[in-house]
Order: structure tokens, then C-alpha cells, then sequence
């Protein structure tokens, strides 16, 4: 992640001291990412049921949640599989299972792009047939066309996340991974948002992917188990997103992140680039959701920025702040925030549910 981007970062934001109760993992990856992240997977072209069009040898053909013939219980917390049920091929292997790559043709959206799934090894766990797991979306830093870096062994929060539930001190998420852009070009950037004229990425991420998770995979009832994390530009949707759509999610993490829309493409909408802008939506005092926003502490810019955003929050949203010791505006420094950040989440959010 390059620690400054080419795209103005003006935003505000402010501070409620946090301290995390774990101390941060041990150090692992170089820089990579950001604007021009080096960690791009191939956009192969294909069908609209896997990446390529034809899933990989060996990996499954269809959502490893598919309905069950058990009727759901209406008044219980979990909700089945509601189909139709996706596609799938397989990304890659983790020491945490696979991840699994589908092409998701939004409904409601009109939007196509690739869509990642990591499921904790719990969900196969026959003992868990009758359970619904909280859902965590990862949003890349970066352009984000055609790859998404939370996929990439830099980021490794599959395998952290496994090793913390095996301990208790996470839950066992499903772990969603979105693109966030169409094209590489900057200057064509969609914020995660319906930029007139454009395509309808805000749709495609706040209707379209929570549909395609709920048709594939047993969750949690409601929004108490759905949460939203993202790094730099990542950070930008997940909080946007969370501020936006209350109703949908009920925690978010955005690291390191900008909070003021600056694609080029708003260009003649003020209007409704103010609608998209997180810095704004964390005045108004209409989000009952709970944030925590990072800064790296090696960068004064950022933790002027994120600071004063923090500060801007109107209740009854809770904004916590995070400031990560000699941190750097870098994929390696994000990786560290891995473990806290999964249990800050789980604090936030429900964990997996059985009627």
C-alpha cells in the first residue's frame, strides 16, 4: 500500500482513545497493495458462475450451503440458505480451507464482478449443520478491479481468524471479498457508491452481495451479525457503507482509511457525492452502528485525518480510535492489526447462532 496516493485524501475526523486489549502479532509482509497493489489477481473472463467460467479440478460446483430439506424455523435466529445457489471455482488453498471465486451478476444493481468466499472450518462441521454464521465483507485497499487483496497470502486473516476461533477469542466468520471497481483507472474510481451515469456499485454492494451471501450460506438473522472491514480505499467503503445502511450491518473497521469522496467521476454531482461522503454521514447522528477507526502512528497526515473524523461522530453512532504504534500507511502494518481487529469485531457483532 503506497503511503500517499495520486487522488486528494482531504477529510476530517477525530478521537476517542482505544487501547486494544491484545498486542499487536509479529510483523510479516512487505508493502504491497494500495493504488497499484502489486497482488492483483488475473480477471480472468468467463461465465457468470465462476471467475473463469469453469471451476477449478476438484472444487465444488454450487455454494458448500446449499438449502437443506429441514424447513427453517421462522421465529429463530438463523436463516438457511435461500438460493438460487451460485457457482463456484476455487482461488486458492489456505491452511484454513479454500477460497472460493464466483461472478456475481447483480439483480438489482446490473453490476458483474468477481465475488471471494472464505467459510471458517466450522461451517462443514456437521455439529454446525443447523448453525448461521456472522458475515464479515473485506474491501481491498487500492483500485480493486479484478482482484481483492484480503485473497492474497499478504493478508493472511483466514488462517488468523481459524487459529483465534480454535482459541475462543474470534468467531468463525464467512468471509466475503468483492471487488470494488470495474477498471485499474484512478480516474474512474466508483467509491462504492451509485455515481450518476456510472454503475451502480453502491447497490451492487449494499443489495446485491448480502442477497448472493443469504441465497448461498446459513447466517445470523438480521443485521447483528454483519460486518464491514477495509484497508485505505477499503477502509473508505466499509465506513461509508456502515453509515449509509445501519439497517444492513452493525460494525465496521475501517483502517487507515479517507472518509471524503474524491473520484473524478462526481464531477457535476456535488449533491450526491455529499450523499457518499462519510464525512458527512458521521455528523447527522442517524447510524446506530459501532467503528473503529486506525491511524499509523509513523503518520502524522492520517492521524490528523482520522482523528478528526472520530471526533465529528454524532450519536448514537459510537466511533472508537485506534493508533497503531510506528504504524505506516502499508500492507505489512495492516496485517498487524489482523488479530485485534477480529477481536474488536466479535466483541461488536453475534457470533454464530443455532435455532
Amino acid at each position: 500500500m503506497q503511503p500517499q496516493s495520486t487522488r486528494v485524501r482531504a477529510a476530517l475526523t477525530g478521537a476517542a482513545a482505544f487501547a486494544l486489549a491484545a498486542s499487536l502479532a509479529a510483523c510479516g509482509s512487505t508493502d504491497a497493495g494500495g493504488k497499484g497493489d502489486a497482488a492483483k489477481a488475473s480477471s480472468a473472463k468467463g461465465g457468470a458462475g465462476t471467475a473463469s467460467g469453469t471451476p477449478a479440478p476438484g472444487s465444488p460446483t454450487a455454494a458448500p450451503g446449499t438449502p437443506t430439506t429441514t424447513a427453517p424455523n421462522p421465529a429463530g435466529k438463523v436463516l438457511m440458505p435461500t438460493g438460487p445457489e451460485a457457482s463456484f471455482g476455487k482461488a486458492r488453498d489456505t491452511a484454513a480451507g479454500q477460497i472460493l471465486v464466483t461472478t456475481l451478476n447483480g439483480p438489482k444493481s446490473g453490476v458483474s464482478g468477481k465475488v471471494w468466499v472464505w467459510l471458517p472450518p466450522q461451517y462443514n462441521d456437521p455439529k454446525y449443520a443447523r448453525t448461521g454464521f456472522p458475515v464479515l465483507t473485506l474491501y481491498a485497499g487500492g483500485q480493486s478491479a479484478g482482484y481483492n487483496t484480503w485473497t492474497d497470502n499478504q493478508l493472511p486473516i483466514q488462517e488468523i481468524d481459524a487459529d483465534l476461533a480454535k482459541a475462543g477469542k474470534a468467531h468463525p466468520f464467512i468471509m466475503i471479498m468483492p471487488v470494488q471497481n470495474l477498471d485499474s483507472n484512478e480516474a474512474k474510481a466508483l467509491e462504492c457508491a451509485d455515481i450518476p451515469g456510472q454503475p451502480k456499485m453502491g447497490t451492487w454492494m449494499a443489495e446485491d452481495i448480502p442477497d448472493f451471501v443469504r441465497a448461498n450460506f446459513r447466517t445470523v438473522k438480521g443485521r447483528d451479525g454483519w460486518g464491514l472491514m477495509g484497508a485505505s480505499t477499503g477502509a473508505f467503503c466499509s465506513a461509508k457503507l456502515a453509515l449509509q445502511h445501519p439497517d444492513k450491518f452493525k460494525a465496521a473497521v475501517p483502517i487507515d482509511g479517507y472518509f471524503n469522496p474524491d473520484s473524478p467521476l462526481w464531477k457535476g454531482h456535488e449533491a450526491e457525492r455529499q450523499a457518499n461522503s462519510p464525512d458527512l454521514l458521521v455528523t447527522q447522528g442517524k447510524a446506530e452502528v459501532k467503528l473503529l477507526a486506525t491511524a499509523g502512528g509513523a503518520n502524522p497526515f492520517e492521524m490528523k485525518l482520522v482523528k478528526a473524523w472520530v471526533a465529528k461522530a454524532a450519536p448514537p453512532l459510537s466511533v472508537e480510535y485506534y493508533e497503531q504504534a510506528g504504524g505506516k500507511h502499508l500492507t505489512s502494518d495492516f496485517k498487524k492489526m489482523i488479530p485485534d481487529t477480529l477481536q474488536w469485531l466479535t466483541r461488536n457483532l453475534a457470533g454464530p447462532q443455532s435455532d
